[in-house]
């Protein structure tokens, strides 16, 4: 029997209605949860230009900083890309350091900040030079600060327009790591802080897929701070002898990384021991 077209009609109107409300998942939105955007590029035109626009007034606003701080050799202000490079430019920067503390701050901040939110590789050698240019104490507590507000605004642009990019990079790691999250719901500061103390999972995915697979700000943010901490005094402590480096790898050698997954092992020891007695 072959159902009236007005009827088809009224159940594709339905039908459309309920996608547009949420109800049911239309194809489209099934495809990208899936993250299967088949080779296309992920983002929406809207979504694009809200990126871009972002991203310029980022720039914009480092810019205008960099163009505002005391008079210098510009070519000593430049971004580090070995650790030749590091030596050289700490030391062109020590006198400029000393004489305008705030502003040298102030600059660094900005520019931690603005390469953590974009993914721009590099940090690394900022916080080797936050080592080498404060010591030990005052370089981890400036690094802490830029890396976990660097990691935060990630976070907030990530919620903004990262589920499609997430979901075209990483579809297979993205599905793991929501899996995870959802059975440690209960738990979820301790592995996050696992997760931020080990090298398990890059921090830079950590950033971008959090707001995705539902971790909470305030989870977040703790996990940032305090799970940054062990590897975050490891380099800034290794700045003070440049010297003795000869590559970023040698940062991290398996004693180190040992060291560092018994930290994390700690820190998941009260989710271990809270699964062991609810089985008990």
């Amino acid at each position: 029997m072959t159902m009236p077209a007005s009827r088809i009609l009224t159940i594709d109107t339905a039908r459309q209605r309920d996608e547009e409300s949420g109800n049911i998942a239309s194809p489209t939105s099934e495809k990208l949860h899936d993250g299967k955007p088949e080779g296309r590029f992920p983002l929406t035109r809207w979504e694009f230009v809200a990126a871009l626009t972002i991203f310029m007034l980022f720039a914009i606003g480092l810019l205008s900083i960099y163009v505002t701080m005391p008079e210098a050799d510009y070519e000593i202000l430049k971004l580090p890309h070995s650790i030749p490079d590091l030596r050289l430019l700490k030391d062109q920067l020590a006198n400029y350091t000393r004489d305008y503390t705030a502003q040298f701050i102030l600059g660094y901040c900005a520019t931690y900040i603005f390469m953590q939110t974009f993914m721009i590789p590099g940090t690394i050698f900022l916080s080797l030079l936050a080592g080498a240019l404060f010591g030990v104490t005052k370089g981890l507590a400036l690094v802490l600060f830029t890396a976990t507000a660097g990691a935060s605004s990630c976070y907030f642009l990530s919620k903004l327009i990262g589920r499609p990019i997430a979901f075209w990079l990483w579809p297979e790691k993205l599905r793991f790591f929501r899996a995870q999250v959802a059975q440690r719901r209960e738990k979820l500061l301790n592995y996050m802080l696992f997760l931020r103390i080990t090298p398990t999972l890059p921090n830079t995915f950590i950033n971008l897929a959090s707001p995705i697979v539902d971790v909470p700000y305030h989870i977040f943010f703790f996990a940032t701070f305090f799970g940054l901490i062990p590897a975050t005094y490891i380099t800034v402590r290794a700045g003070l002898a440049l010297g003795e480096l000869r590559s970023v790898a040698d940062l991290y050698d398996s004693r180190t990384i040992g060291v560092l997954f018994f930290i994390g092992l700690v820190s998941v020891a009260p989710t271990i021991v809270s699964r062991k007695q609810t089985h008990e």
